[in-house]
């Protein structure tokens, strides 16, 4: 399933990071693991953030994915399952069905 991560993380911890070197590590691991089909990066509450869209191929990843993400940045993180035009479409084809049964 399509999933995307939104994140974001203290500035102050962050500025730190920056200096050691681990952000880009960190983002240079989460890439290799995730191979996200997408990522952006941007100021979010007033902190660093961002979001990496990528293939949940199963649902034991979600463990996986925040603690990279609470361990590697120390990030709040939220995970929302999102779809393509495509996606839509084909659950939009399934609606006739759902209102005789349900509607």
């Amino acid at each position: 399933m399509r999933m995307m991560v939104r994140f974001h993380f203290s500035t102050s911890s962050g500025n730190g990071d920056i200096r050691s070197g681990k952000i880009p590590k960190v983002f240079e691991q989460l890439t290799a693991d995730l191979k996200p089909e997408a990522a952006y990066l941007y100021p979010e509450q007033g902190e660093r953030g961002g979001i990496l869209v990528f293939d949940m191929q199963d649902p034991s990843w979600v463990a996986g994915v925040v603690e990279r993400f609470s361990f590697g940045l120390q990030a709040k993180v939220e995970l929302i399952p999102v779809m393509t035009p495509e996606d839509l479409q084909n659950g939009l084809a399934m609606v006739p069905d759902i209102i005789k049964n349900y509607g």
